[in-house]
């Protein structure tokens, strides 16, 4: 390819970056009867090329079957970040799993206020006897801690209906060291989960702003990966997996843009 040919390229990905923006729709992944919907972003929007700038960064998902029929227990949740997203725990308090479960939403974060790093919804339905699926939703904190002394993420679950319940989920993180993602969050769902049906989604932002040793510090911050010379870029944002008690593995993967700051 000629230095014209990779320039018109090059200014067509850049166009193409602008008019997609900051876009977030979601990337629909089937399988036999059952369908998931993952979305996901991260803000703002526009970004510095050179180092990192505080950002929150989203994940949701919807899972359904296309005949209304309940679908498998889901076991598995896998979450990638590009690696232009970095993850700063230094200096942040560190929650043990044996603070936040069980407790409602409002005790959790009593417990260990200074952990909390993000925030979601949970959905799910149980089967009734003779009756339709029942709603069954909840909360979720996001917590910094610690399990069998390594790094996690707690995602602390709470609802109401039809029983009060709540479980701490412990998303693992895993660090790549090369490649196009550097982080990885890996979750199984216990037993418990079952006491609210079956899981219909959920949402979940990761998002704080502290001080440590004197200085500010973002929980998560990124970079716009951009050419130099070029306004913006399109990336592989993040992928993700869901693994189903059936069998079945859902796979996918969503683009993003982002824009230069200044």
């Amino acid at each position: 390819m000629g230095r014209a040919t990779r320039i018109r390229a090059a200014l067509a990905a850049a166009l193409l970056c602008l008019a997609l923006g900051a876009a977030a729709e979601a990337e629909v992944i089937r399988k036999g009867n059952l369908q998931v919907s993952y979305g996901g972003k991260i803000a703002p929007h526009d970004l510095p090329r050179k180092g990192t700038a505080p950002v929150a960064v989203s994940v949701s998902a919807t899972i359904k079957t296309i005949d209304d029929n309940p679908p498998p227990q889901l076991r598995r949740i896998s979450l990638s970040i590009n690696r232009n997203g970095r993850l700063d725990r230094r200096g942040l308090p560190v929650c043990g799993y044996d603070e936040l479960q069980p407790a409602s939403t409002a005790e959790a974060r009593a417990a260990c206020p200074g952990g909390v790093v993000g925030h979601g919804a949970f959905k799910s339905a149980v089967n009734l006897p003779e009756q339709s699926p029942y709603p069954s939703d909840g909360t979720i904190l996001a917590f910094n801690g610690r399990l069998r002394g390594k790094p996690v993420i707690f995602a602390h679950i709470y609802g109401t209906e039809p029983l009060p319940t709540s479980f701490t989920l412990p998303f693992k993180i895993k660090r790549q060291a090369k490649g196009t993602y550097g982080l990885t969050l890996v979750a199984d769902l216990p037993r418990v989960a079952a006491e609210w049906g079956y899981v219909r989604g959920f949402s979940l932002t990761l998002k704080r702003r502290f001080r440590a040793q004197g200085e500010a510090r973002s929980y998560f911050t990124a970079g716009c990966p951009a050419p130099r010379g070029f306004p913006g870029a399109t990336f592989a944002f993040a992928k993700a997996s869901f693994d189903f008690e059936d069998g079945r593995e859902m796979r996918t993967t969503l683009t993003r843009s982002c824009g230069v700051r200044g």
